[in-house]
């Protein structure tokens, strides 16, 4: 069975980001991009997959958290599409409703080859803390462009928005989980009438 792991780089004059991850892994992370908010929500992402991620990020914050939050989307994506290779023997498919304490979110994936986000959420404050809450949307955004992934993010309620900005990124996570995982019933089998999910 192929290993499903990645490392992939990217260099800009706003930002230098590297990320490492193993789908096939224990939730094990290692975050750090400078943006304490965003480092626990992807430990979050991390921890519920069951993807193995490391990221390593340096970004313009004297500026704000946005070239880091979005690019760090990008290069995850990036190191997914690699890992996931022709997505051979995948699950493809899946939904979660995710509740957190008064907050329930809902993720469903494709991981389809065809990038497309549904963003249904709303915050009730600009930010959290001194996180942009705009930002959630934005590395969801580059992450699904990305990764390949038809993603459909829906915050059905809640009040709290440190909780509605986590249970986007833990149902998103564990959609990934079981879309992620290979299927016994066909585990060398493009998971497309196409023959293919390369968009």
């Amino acid at each position: 069975m192929s290993k499903r792991a990645a490392e992939v780089s990217r260099k800009t004059r706003e930002t230098e980001i590297s990320v490492s991850l193993d789908i096939d892994g224990t939730g094990r992370s290692d975050m750090s991009t400078g943006v304490g908010f965003f480092d626990h929500m992807l430990d979050q992402l991390s921890r519920h997959s069951l993807i193995d991620m490391t990221v390593k990020a340096k970004g313009d914050l004297h500026i704000d958290d946005h070239h880091t939050v979005e690019d760090t989307g990008i290069v995850m994506g990036q190191a997914l599409t690699k890992a996931l290779g022709e997505r051979r023997g995948i699950m493809r498919y899946a939904s979660i409703d995710l509740a957190m304490d008064e907050t329930l979110t809902r993720a469903a994936i494709d991981v389809s080859g065809r990038p497309f986000l549904v963003w249904d959420v709303k915050f009730s404050a600009p930010k959290i803390g001194t996180f942009d809450t705009e930002l959630v949307r934005e590395f969801f955004q580059a992450l699904s462009q990305n990764a390949g992934i038809t993603l459909h993010v829906t915050n059905h309620y809640g009040a709290n928005n440190h909780h509605i900005a986590e249970t986007c990124f833990k149902a998103v996570a564990r959609a990934l989980r079981t879309a992620l995982e290979r299927d016994p019933r066909q585990p060398d089998a493009v998971p497309s009438t196409k023959g293919s999910l390369k968009g």
